[in-house]
């Protein structure tokens, strides 16, 4: 795990949807170099937590600091969220991972192409390049999503339950890509539901329960009391889908 300082801090922060308070008196630090898995039952605040952290969502009160810039931060919703009718290929999206840096209506250069090439072999997709986004498999489709991130250099991650739906050899790789780039300093927060993934992937644990967040390692949960009623409810969400 890394040495550096956290690039993401919360303070005492307040949030609501509307006029419902759905957080309140969230502190804590996201530290580079570590994944932390986002928990909590349906309900529990964990999609309105996300929306603070990438600055859609302005707090009550309290606050987010986060240093990492804007085009340095990347969020990898749910599938369902992905338009399949859109007409674009594996290689078209990976390539969009540069658009926040390099711009959207500027031509790709061949160093953009090599990368472009070199993060697709390593996701295992080189040979779905031109293949369009509707014609893959949930877990072709979520390694393309992987690449488009790789390709933007981003070094803050949230992810939204990136292991639902896909085969096994894809949560393979997505959990060695995954440590590679937190290995590389990268702050990484991911919305989990399955207790085997936490646990394999997982440095840190923020449990949202009853409008409030609490820390914990990723042992200390498996200990803990509440740990059945935990796995019951994260089971319950798997099904029910994302807060």
């Amino acid at each position: 795990m890394s040495e550096q300082a956290p690039r993401l801090q919360l303070h005492d922060l307040h949030l609501a949807q509307g006029q419902r308070t759905v957080l309140e008196h969230v502190d804590g630090r996201f530290q580079p170099g570590a994944i932390t898995a986002l928990i909590g039952a349906n309900g529990a605040g964990k999609s309105t937590l996300i929306q603070a952290l990438m600055g859609e969502l302005r707090p009550i009160s309290g606050e987010v600091v986060c240093t990492i810039p804007q085009k340095r931060r990347a969020w990898l919703p749910q599938q369902l969220a992905l338009d399949l009718t859109f007409p674009m290929s594996v290689e078209e999206l990976v390539m969009t991972g540069s658009w926040p840096s390099h711009g959207a209506l500027k031509g790709y250069c061949a160093a953009h192409y090599r990368k472009g090439r070199d993060i697709m072999a390593r996701l295992g997709i080189s040979h779905l390049a031109h293949r369009p986004l509707g014609e893959l498999s949930g877990g072709q489709r979520q390694r393309a999503l992987i690449g488009r991130t790789l390709m933007q250099e981003a070094e803050l991650l949230l992810l939204d339950e990136p292991f639902a739906n896909v085969d096994s050899e894809t949560v393979d790789i997505l959990i060695r890509i995954l440590r590679q780039m937190a290995d590389d300093g990268v702050t990484i927060i991911v919305v989990l539901h399955d207790m085997d993934h936490l646990h394999r992937l997982a440095d840190d644990v923020l449990m949202l329960s009853g409008g409030h967040g609490r820390w914990m390692a990723p042992s200390a949960l498996a200990a803990s009391a509440s740990a059945n009623a935990m796995r019951l409810a994260l089971q319950e969400v798997s099904h029910a889908g994302t807060a």
